[in-house]
């Protein structure tokens, strides 16, 4: 077995904070298997990222997430201490980072509740780098959506409704004009901006117009 307290980036000397100035995004992993922590380390390094912190439990994963606003964390399921799917809810609540959840398919249930807890991605045992990366993307990118929505709004059932009204329009936009989600998106917020719209306003105009069978 490997020595959890042995060259692995759970120690802080071990993990340097970004170079200022640098523009590489940051991570934050939790994972209590060493050796799993390790690879998604590495992984994640030679993607380009920062790893600024690495740790075993959903407990520390909150803490370091709440202290170092990482641009993603990805978390395993089941954790000491505060499970990963507790620690995604927490992390949520307070708008800290997206949340990449690793799961293994026995856990399909852990996968409705991370998801309601606030996980953006969710990554299936065992993965390659194949599959982990392009569900940060993804992660990072719908937590970039739902901030700038919600910084629109103040009231809670508000945001709800527009991030409804938003994911429906996006879904038009990419049916009809074939566009990616990314791609839906910025439309819808480049229209908001152009037209001194909110993207509610834009994402009901589009539903108006897009959402009849058979409209173009």
């Amino acid at each position: 077995m490997t020595d959890e307290n042995a060259s692995l980036p759970d120690d802080p000397q071990d993990l340097s904070a970004p170079e200022e100035g640098s523009s590489r995004r940051t991570a934050v992993v939790a994972e209590d298997e060493s050796l799993i922590r390790m690879d998604i380390v590495e992984t994640l390094t030679e993607a380009g990222f920062e790893v600024v912190a690495a740790v075993g439990d959903g407990e520390s994963a909150v803490d370091k997430a709440r202290e170092l606003r990482p641009d993603v964390v990805v978390m395993d399921v089941k954790m000491p201490q505060t499970d990963g799917v507790t620690a995604a809810e927490r992390i949520g609540e307070d708008n800290l980072a997206p949340v990449v959840m690793l799961t293994a398919f026995s856990q399909a249930e852990l996968v409705e509740r991370a998801r309601d807890a606030g996980a953006m991605a969710y990554v299936v045992k065992p993965f390659t780098p194949a599959d982990l990366l392009p569900a940060i993307e993804i992660a990072i990118s719908r937590f970039t959506q739902i901030t700038q929505l919600e910084s629109e709004i103040a009231d809670l059932g508000e945001r709800f409704e527009t991030r409804k009204r938003v994911d429906r329009a996006k879904g038009l936009l990419q049916t009809n004009m074939g566009l990616s989600e990314p791609e839906a998106f910025r439309w819808v917020q480049k229209t908001s901006m152009d037209r001194r719209l909110t993207m509610r306003e834009v994402a009901d105009a589009v539903i108006d117009q897009l959402g009849g069978a058979g409209k173009e």
